[in-house]
């Protein structure tokens, strides 16, 4: 409890409390009323509201997690909101779903993550089912030389308007995302191989990759596979009915 009651003496001494304390303010401004009511000469004074805000969460400590999670899903939203953009408009044809869909749901992943596909079954459920969703694809080779390898051969499927033939097919096959099940995939999802070949070092695509990790480490993600839902971000595995949960509270809201 000590470092808690530090870190809420800190966020008073900065001005941050009012906001945060929700139902504690309330309480505790009504409580200065009434004495400013009994001593109407008596100017308001701050350092007597701090005092009493103070008292009051000392004697209700289980106030504080309520206010830090609202103070996170503050600084999530936020966060969110200055890079929709960025997020939510798809390089290419690395979307799938409705153009211009009420929800739009976007996956960072890796080709050699299996929990990545694990996720690519349950986001093709919910396609499947909800001809509102629009899903965007954002690759994230976070796992090694070949994960990135398979991320310029896809974003050149993207530029080929063929970016989900070779997504269902890399997903769909069993085994690692190698070079040489990535070339397997460039012919089997009917890619140009010379324009493949000349994108895998093209200076656009391998901006592109970094421009999605930069993105990733701008929303603190720390693996794949991560989901943006509405205002929400799931990390992990997280399955399909948490997913279709995520996507009915981005539509509610």
């Amino acid at each position: 409890m000590a470092p808690l009651k530090h870190y809420w003496e800190q966020m008073m001494m900065h001005g941050r409390w009012a906001w945060l304390l929700g139902g504690a303010t309330v309480a505790a401004t009504t409580m200065f009323a009434a004495q400013t009511l009994a001593d109407p000469v008596t100017p308001p004074d701050k350092a007597a509201i701090e005092k009493i805000v103070r008292d009051y969460i000392l004697a209700h400590p289980e106030i504080i997690p309520e206010a830090i999670n609202r103070l996170q899903t503050k600084e999530v939203t936020k966060l969110l909101a200055t890079n929709r953009e960025a997020m939510e408009t798809p390089f290419g044809s690395a979307w799938a779903g409705a153009r211009d869909g009420d929800v739009v749901l976007v996956e960072f992943f890796d080709f050699n993550c299996p929990y990545c596909r694990q996720g690519a079954a349950d986001v093709a459920k919910l396609l499947a089912e909800d001809p509102k969703l629009k899903v965007v694809f954002r690759d994230f080779p976070v796992l090694g030389p070949d994960s990135e390898t398979a991320s310029m051969a896809a974003l050149s499927a993207a530029q080929q308007g063929r970016y989900t033939a070779f997504y269902n097919r890399m997903f769909g096959t069993p085994g690692r995302a190698t070079r040489e099940k990535v070339i397997a995939t460039i012919r089997a999802a009917g890619l140009n191989e010379s324009r493949t070949a000349a994108d895998m070092s093209a200076a656009a695509l391998k901006k592109e990759v970094d421009r999605n990790l930069q993105l990733g480490r701008a929303l603190g993600l720390t693996g794949t596979p991560s989901y943006i839902v509405g205002n929400q971000i799931l990390s992990g595995a997280v399955g399909y009915d948490e997913l279709k949960k995520a996507v009915a509270e981005a539509r509610k809201g």
